[in-house]
């Protein structure tokens, strides 16, 4: 086996409660990295401590690709594999030899599991695939947020799916995106035929209420010849919908959900969104029949795209309120049970179950 030389590479600013987690994580590449942009607390001190090399740049007006970028260049040029882990992020132990065991000179990008959202016993909530792993000076990132790796080798792109290794991510919540708004519209200005960043900023447009404003460039999204990819095209449709709803507009915002039901029928996010919709406004018969059709599909994507009510208790919770509400008391007790199976935690569920008892 070659041996392959490893470098972890990262942007930070005033990360320092996340140092020590992160540095034991991959303390054993080869080469590690980081570019600070500005930490006032003990980021860097805590970096320096480990040996880490450290370099201090201001990126004025900030951009996240222009800040990777100059990152990238801090790699050593004898780095073979580099490894992009922000420090709120912690690779799973064992995940050297794993990635040793299967990398060849022909790969260029390395798909794996990240766990985007765990619980406080670290079971993942949301997981899905993500490629930050790549060979050395054959990528560089674009676009001011959401960036992504654009290859700039010479040979063409060679990708390699490794199952078993794992990154977990731990969010600062108190950290602000007050940024991601500005940045994904002019990132839109810079590229509007990009179909990715056009569904950003629609959906980030839902996240701000700008109702209006989300429903027309999501519409631009769908217009958009680039725009083909089925299960994006159907978040943007239910996004629609979510705007519609929030405007009281339940007929549009049915609409919009049939659509994405065609769109990805074989996806559980549309008929849950729907059942969601059927059960604001009452329709018992209705939210039985989305959540069963919803059931019928056992394919998750494991994709960033798909929500994560799709399969937790969120079905047989509106089941179980269904069939309540229809006079079931049988169906509606075995429903909430099933959901209670899935999340014993949730105590409001937990109120139901004993109500229909």
């Amino acid at each position: 086996m070659k041996n392959y030389k490893i470098c972890v590479y990262a942007i930070s600013k005033n990360e320092e409660k996340f140092v020590d987690r992160w540095y034991n994580s991959i303390k054993d590449a080869d080469y590690i990295c980081v570019l600070d942009t500005g930490s006032n607390d003990e980021t860097i001190n805590k970096l320096l401590s480990y040996g880490v090399n450290v370099k201090l740049k201001t990126i004025n007006p900030w951009r996240f690709d222009e800040a990777r970028n100059e990152s990238l260049k801090m790699i050593p040029d004898d780095a073979d594999i580099c490894i992009c882990l922000d420090l709120d992020e912690v690779m799973v132990e064992g995940w050297k030899d794993k990635l040793l065991s299967i990398w060849n000179d022909s790969i260029t990008r390395l798909w794996y599991r990240y766990n985007w959202s765990l619980d406080e016993n670290d079971n993942p909530l949301v997981s899905f695939y993500a490629n930050k792993i790549h060979k050395n000076k054959c990528y560089k990132w674009t676009h001011p947020v959401h960036e992504i790796l654009t290859y700039t080798g010479p040979y063409s792109e060679e990708y390699k799916t490794l199952d078993d290794l794992v990154i977990n991510h731990y969010p600062d919540s108190s950290k602000s995106r007050s940024s991601y708004l500005p940045l994904l519209e002019l990132s839109v200005l810079e590229d509007p035929l990009d179909d990715r960043n056009m569904h950003y900023l629609g959906r980030e447009y839902m996240y701000y209420g700008k109702w209006n404003e989300s429903i027309d460039t999501l519409i631009k999204h769908l217009n958009l010849k680039s725009a083909t990819w089925k299960d994006e095209r159907c978040a943007s449709m239910r996004f629609i919908s979510r705007c519609y709803i929030n405007l009281n507009r339940y007929n549009e915002a049915e609409m919009w959900l049939l659509k994405a039901i065609s769109e990805a029928p074989y996806l559980r996010d549309p008929y849950i969104e729907m059942a969601n919709l059927k059960y604001l406004l009452n329709d018992w018969n209705d939210v039985i029949k989305y959540c069963n059709d919803a059931l019928k599909i056992d394919y998750n994507p494991m994709s960033y795209i798909n929500e994560r009510f799709s399969y937790d208790e969120t079905v047989y919770d509106l089941l179980s309120i269904a069939y309540y509400n229809l006079g079931d008391n049988l169906n509606a007790k075995l429903n909430a049970k099933k959901a209670l199976e899935i999340n014993p935690n949730n105590e409001r569920i937990r109120n139901n179950l004993e109500f229909f008892e």
